[in-house]
């Protein structure tokens, strides 16, 4: 019994002096701790970050198709797919024979295959390939190797899933700029485009980083070094051969850029990097000017400005890249951007429109959506194709200014139709957004009992600590327009409205529930009153006090605001 001791306390001591571990299952990721949502919500998450890696490999390039990889069979790991993990770090170590975390990774799988041969060959292999063995087999420098094992698992990091909050995914994001730069402090003889490869992963990174800390108002001294860091990182990725790093380098300086005046001075990294006075619309043709003869790059540039809320120029980049490549079987990706980028222009301008900021939405903008995903389906028919299908035709059978009264009952029948598609898959039967759009539907069709179930439904799937709180609302409204029409009594409605009330403050942030709550009192005053006289009657008080803070503090805020208004004119 000595003997093995021994030996684990030796395994155990060589462990504790490694500067790294090879592998994915060990990192400080979300993704590999206790899960905090139930198993199917989780790997519905899984499920649509897979999706979005799947499109990233076919842009990724050179090494970076490894990393890819790794995370794939991360993915399908946690999914119980084991073979199918087993198969995407086979491919690793096939490509990469000195891969430090194909080896690892497929390890622990063979681990939890139970099979315990393969898993010691496999963990055999590491000491000679890390340099670590007494007279090591394998030829090359055990640097490089280390370099490449850290920055593959610095990539992993801006893929995480199950982060509750902004402060965990700031956690995630400057983990994995970490391991970069020891990747880096390890790689000194790393190829030079290798790296400036690594440097666009890292920018990526720091802006998503840099816009965390924007949503949560930090110092601007505590945002400088890492964005002053970033644009010393773009100048030197300016310069790749590679022209998909290249077009986004230039995109990302004209954010950088933009977002230089959210600092009281215009940060040195600006003036240090020769960018002073360079305007970010400059840069941002640049990029297209870069991409504008391949339709792959001018998509992710498309889909960059859609997400910065420059609709206009993602539609000029979408319609460039198809008039360079207009199939959709080749060019899908273009007709779904540009689907995208009119839907939600359609619902920017009906909001304004209700709170009485605009006039009525351009109907044009859902015919535009619906043509061109109709293109899309032909040749890539699933969920999320099916699912804004079923919204465009949502919209387009009722009206444009309250969503109240059915003005195509055909076009409602059609979107229930595609909604009933999207639902057939595992996949889309997990999602909240699938089961609002129906309620919605069901709704204005007047069948208010079905249309709370698939509210209720939306909000058991939403996440804990979404901000998501329409489906909360819808359900509430659902169930006055149920009592009512005499479908609930006072007792059915007070035990509803108590039963769900508790589940929404448990699961959507205080505010956002508060401002929901506040929306059904503005929209629904008669009936919110009759359903606090109802909780009376049920001796329900805490329930009724909650409803009345609600109405009182809208009450205070209308006045102030008013107030506010009357001061300035």
């Amino acid at each position: 019994m000595a003997e093995p001791e021994a030996e684990a306390e030796d395994l155990d001591a060589l462990i504790d002096d490694l500067d790294f571990l090879p592998g994915h299952f060990h990192l400080e990721m979300q993704l590999n701790f206790e899960p905090r949502s139930p198993a199917s919500l989780r790997a519905r998450d899984l499920k649509l970050q897979l999706d979005g890696l799947r499109q990233e490999l076919q842009l990724a390039v050179g090494r970076q198709r490894l990393a890819v990889r790794h995370l794939m069979g991360t993915f399908a790991f946690y999914l119980e797919e084991l073979e199918e993990a087993r198969e995407r770090f086979l491919e690793v170590a096939a490509e990469d024979p000195g891969n430090l975390n194909a080896w690892a990774n497929l390890a622990h799988v063979y681990g939890r295959l139970g099979q315990e041969d393969e898993e010691e060959t496999c963990a055999g292999r590491l000491p000679s390939l890390m340099g670590l063995a007494a007279d090591p087999e394998a030829s090359g420098d055990p640097q490089l190797r280390a370099a490449r094992c850290l920055a593959e698992q610095g990539y992993a990091h801006g893929f995480d899933v199950g982060c509750a909050s902004p402060e965990e995914r700031a956690r995630v994001l400057a983990a994995g700029i970490a391991l970069y730069d020891k990747a880096l402090s390890y790689g000194q003889q790393i190829p030079m485009e290798e790296k400036r490869g690594w440097y666009f992963t890292m920018a990526t990174l720091f802006i998503r980083l840099d816009g965390i800390f924007l949503e949560l108002d930090r110092e601007e001294q505590k945002r400088l070094p890492a964005f002053n860091r970033t644009l010393a990182l773009l100048r030197q990725i300016l310069k790749s051969s590679d022209p998909h790093h290249r077009a986004l380098a230039w995109c990302y300086l004209g954010i950088l850029l933009e977002r230089k005046d959210t600092f009281s001075t215009t940060p040195m990294g600006v003036h240090d990097c020769g960018y002073s006075g360079t305007d970010p619309l400059d840069c941002f043709g640049k990029a297209i000017e870069i991409a504008k003869d391949q339709p792959p790059i001018l998509n992710r540039l498309a889909k960059i400005f859609h997400f910065l809320g420059k609709q206009d120029m993602a539609i000029g980049t979408c319609n460039m890249a198809l008039d360079v490549l207009r199939d959709p079987e080749l060019n899908w990706q273009a007709y779904y951007t540009r689907a995208k980028i009119h839907i939600r222009v359609y619902l920017h301008h009906l909001e304004r429109a209700k709170l009485g900021l605009g006039g009525m939405p351009d109907r044009n903008h859902l015919a535009c959506a619906k043509a061109d995903l109709e293109e899309v389906v032909k040749v890539c028919p699933g969920l999320k194709t099916y699912l804004d299908l079923g919204q465009v035709y949502y919209y387009m059978g009722v009206d444009a200014v309250q969503e109240l009264l059915a003005v195509d009952e055909s076009a409602l029948n059609q979107a229930l139709v595609f909604l009933a598609k999207a639902g057939e898959s595992e996949l889309g039967a997990t999602l909240p957004e699938l089961q609002l759009l129906r309620g919605k539907c069901l709704r204005i069709k007047g069948e208010e009992a079905n249309a709370a179930a698939c509210f209720k439904r939306a909000v058991e799937l939403d996440d804990a600590g979404s901000s998501h709180t329409e489906g909360f609302g819808c359900l509430l409204e659902a169930l006055l327009a149920q009592w009512s029409q005499a479908q609930l009594s006072d007792g059915e409605l007070g035990r509803e409205v108590d039963a769900w009330l508790r589940c929404a403050q448990g699961k959507y942030p205080a505010a956002r529930l508060r401002q929901e709550l506040q929306r059904v009192w503005r929209g629904h005053t008669d009936e919110v009153l009759g359903l606090a006289r109802a909780l009376v009657a049920q001796g329900r008080l805490a329930l009724v006090r909650l409803l009345f803070e609600t109405m009182e503090r809208d009450i205070e805020g209308t006045g102030a605001r008013q107030g506010c208004r009357a001061f300035s004119f």
